[in-house]
C-alpha cells in the first residue's frame, strides 16, 4: 500500500507539469523564471498551431492564442542574428519572438555572446504607454530554441528588430 502511495505522490507533479505539453505537443523553447514560473512555446507535432504558455506549477495563468488553429501561426513574428567568430569577433546569436496580447507587447529572447560566454533567456513585456517589464529566464533551464520556429516552414524571419 504505502509503495502504491508514493507512486502516486511522485505522479502529481508530473501531472502538473504535463498540462504545459498536451500528448501531441512538442517544446519549441520553454524555461523556469527566477521566480519559479514557467515559460513553453509549444507546437502542434504536425505544425496545426503554435502556443504560448505562462504560469506556475500548479496554474497556467495565460495562454496565447486562446484558440488553437492554423491561423496563430500568424499571430508570431519572428528574427534572429548570427555572427560567428568567437572571442575575436565577439560572435554572438540572438533569437527574438514576438506576439501582442490585449495592447502587451511580449518578446520571448535567446542570447548568446562568446566573449564571457554568457547565455540568457527571459521575456520582455511592454505596456501600451511603453514601459517594459522584464523576466529573467533561468538559462539551465532551457529547452529548445526559438531557432528551430525556421525549420518548421510555418513561420518567416521578419524585421522585428532584435532585444534581449
Amino acid at each position: 500500500m504505502k509503495k502504491h502511495i508514493l507512486f502516486f505522490l511522485f505522479l502529481i507533479p508530473a501531472t502538473i507539469w504535463s498540462q504545459y505539453l498536451l500528448p501531441n505537443e512538442e517544446i519549441i523553447y520553454s524555461f523556469e523564471t527566477k521566480n519559479g514560473k514557467k515559460m513553453s512555446l509549444v507546437k502542434d507535432k504536425s505544425n496545426k498551431y503554435i502556443q504560448y504558455r505562462f504560469g506556475t506549477k500548479s496554474r497556467i495563468e495565460m495562454e496565447f492564442p486562446a484558440k488553437r488553429t492554423k491561423e496563430s501561426w500568424k499571430q508570431f513574428h519572428y528574427n534572429s542574428y548570427y555572427r560567428g567568430g568567437g572571442i575575436q569577433n565577439a560572435g554572438m546569436e540572438i533569437d527574438n519572438l514576438q506576439f501582442t496580447n490585449d495592447g502587451y507587447e511580449y518578446l520571448l529572447f535567446r542570447t548568446y555572446h562568446a566573449e564571457g560566454e554568457v547565455y540568457s533567456a527571459g521575456i520582455i513585456i511592454t505596456d501600451k504607454k511603453g514601459k517594459e517589464t522584464r523576466i529573467v529566464g533561468n538559462y539551465k533551464t532551457v529547452k529548445g530554441c526559438i531557432c528551430n520556429l525556421e525549420d518548421t516552414g510555418m513561420i518567416l524571419k521578419e524585421d522585428i528588430g532584435l532585444s534581449f
